[in-house]
């Protein structure tokens, strides 16, 4: 299944529809012989993402990562939106669920499973570890004045 996308000057939307649907997203992963691997889809190329990169994931009750990982030079953070499992970081094994997040560094040695009876839905974000300089709130700019909504709504 494709990502459907839009872009303008100063912006890339991407939708991937409901979350149930998630298990028709297919990645094909060199690394393993080029296994596809469904309930993975990449979002770096279709927001044509510069600073970050993004996945939308799903194991399905009892699958697992194949092996054991880590990165270079991004953190992750995981986003967990439904369903329970259990996390591996190091010698360090705990409870994850709807409503977990987690942040992994570079020195972390991961792997995760789905240990529960339903689908474990996931956000994947990586970023360079160390590179954020200030808070999001210190980043903002507010733009005086009244925000002016479009007539007409874009759709992705």
């Amino acid at each position: 299944m494709e990502v459907k996308t839009q872009h303008g000057a100063d912006y890339s939307a991407a939708h991937l529809g409901s979350l149930l649907s998630l298990m028709q997203y297919e990645y094909t992963f060199a690394g393993l012989g080029n296994r596809k691997v469904p309930g993975k889809v990449f979002l770096k190329e279709a927001l044509q993402l510069t600073g970050a990169e993004i996945s939308y994931n799903c194991f399905p009750p009892g699958a697992a990562m194949p092996f054991s990982h880590q990165h270079r030079e991004h953190e992750e953070i995981y986003l967990f939106l439904s369903g329970q499992g259990e996390f591996m970081v190091n010698d360090a094994l705990f409870a994850i669920a709807e409503g977990s997040v987690l942040r992994v560094s570079t020195g972390g040695i991961r792997a995760y499973r789905n240990t529960g009876t339903d689908d474990l839905r996931f956000i994947v974000l990586q970023v360079k570890q160390d590179s954020l300089q200030q808070g999001t709130i210190d980043d903002g700019i507010r733009i005086p004045g009244q925000v002016a909504w479009p007539v007409v709504l874009q759709t992705a």
